[in-house]
C-alpha cells in the first residue's frame, strides 16, 4: 500500500463508520417513536397532574389524561402514521384511571406504570442474564436482522447484551425513586417527580444503546439474504429449463438408435 492509498482508506473507513451511526440513530428513533413518541408519553401524565394540583379533583384530572390520550391516537389515523406507541400510552392511562377510579386514590393512577417499569427492567435483565437480550428482541427486527445476532453475529450479541443491562438498571433506578414516593409523597409531588423521569432516563437508555451498537458489527441482513436466495433458485431453474429443452432433441435421436439397434446404424 502507497502512501496515497491510506487516506482514502481512512475516509472509507470513517464514511462506514458515519453511515452505520446514522443507520443505528435512525433505527431507534423508529423503534422507540422518536420526539413523537415522547410527547405522547409525557403529555397524558402531565395534564393529570397540572389539573390535579389545581383542583384536587381526580375525575376531571383523569378524563382530560383519557381524552388527550385518544386524541393523539385520532391524529395519528388520520394522518394514517404508526399508531403502536399512541395506543400504549391510550392503554397505560386507561389503566391508571381504572384503578384510580375504583380505589378513589388519585396517585393509584400512577401505580399501573410503576409497575410495568418495574416489570421490564426485570425483564431487561432476565432476558441479558438468559442470553437473549430484550432490546435484541425488539430491534432485531428494526435493523432486519431478526435473531441473526444470537449465533451468526456475536458481537452485536454482546452490544444487545451491554444495551439491555443499561436499559434494566435505568429502570430500577427509576423504581427506587418512585415506589417510595408512592408511599410518602403526596399525588402532586409524586406526579411532578414522575413527569420529571418520563425523559431522562428514556434518552439516557437510548444513548446508551446507540453508543453500543455504533460500535458493534455491521447486522446481517436476513431479508436480503431470502431475496438473494430466492433469486438464485429461480435462476438455476430458469438455467435447467434452458438447458434441458436443448438436451431434449439429443436425447430423443439417442433413445431411437437404442430403439432401432445397432444393425440398422452401422457403416455398409
Amino acid at each position: 500500500m502507497t502512501s496515497l492509498d491510506k487516506p482514502t482508506t481512512t475516509t472509507n473507513d470513517q464514511q462506514q463508520d458515519s453511515d452505520a451511526k446514522a443507520v443505528t440513530e435512525a433505527a431507534l428513533f423508529e423503534a422507540f417513536g422518536g420526539v413523537r413518541g415522547m410527547v405522547e408519553t409525557v403529555l397524558p401524565g402531565l395534564l393529570f397532574v397540572t389539573i390535579f394540583t389545581i383542583n384536587k379533583n381526580l375525575h376531571i384530572s383523569a378524563i382530560a389524561a383519557l381524552a388527550v390520550s385518544l386524541l393523539l391516537v385520532a391524529v395519528r389515523l388520520i394522518r394514517r402514521d404508526t399508531v403502536k406507541h399512541a395506543f400504549s400510552g391510550v392503554f397505560g392511562v386507561a389503566f391508571g384511571v381504572v384503578f384510580a377510579m375504583m380505589t378513589g386514590n388519585a396517585k393509584d393512577f400512577y401505580l399501573p406504570g410503576m409497575i410495568y417499569t418495574l416489570g421490564l427492567a426485570l425483564a431487561y435483565i432476565v432476558t441479558a442474564i438468559a442470553g437473549v437480550p430484550l432490546i435484541g428482541l425488539i430491534l432485531g427486527p428494526v435493523f432486519k436482522e431478526n435473531l441473526s445476532w444470537r449465533k451468526r453475529n456475536p458481537g452485536r450479541k454482546k452490544a444487545y447484551t451491554k444495551a439491555s443491562w443499561a436499559w434494566g438498571l435505568i429502570l430500577l433506578a427509576k423504581c427506587a425513586i418512585l415506589f417510595p414516593l408512592y408511599w410518602w409523597a403526596d399525588t402532586a409531588q409524586l406526579g411532578w417527580v414522575l413527569v420529571a423521569l418520563k425523559i431522562p432516563p428514556f434518552l439516557l437508555a437510548v444513548y446508551l444503546t446507540w453508543v453500543f451498537l455504533a460500535k458493534a458489527p455491521a447486522p446481517i441482513d436476513v431479508f436480503a439474504e431470502m431475496e438473494a436466495e430466492e433469486a438464485a433458485e429461480k435462476e438455476r431453474k430458469r438455467t435447467a429449463e434452458r438447458f434441458g429443452g436443448a438436451m431434449e432433441p439429443l436425447v430423443d435421436e439417442a433413445g431411437q438408435r437404442l430403439a432401432d439397434g445397432p444393425a440398422k446404424h452401422r457403416k455398409p
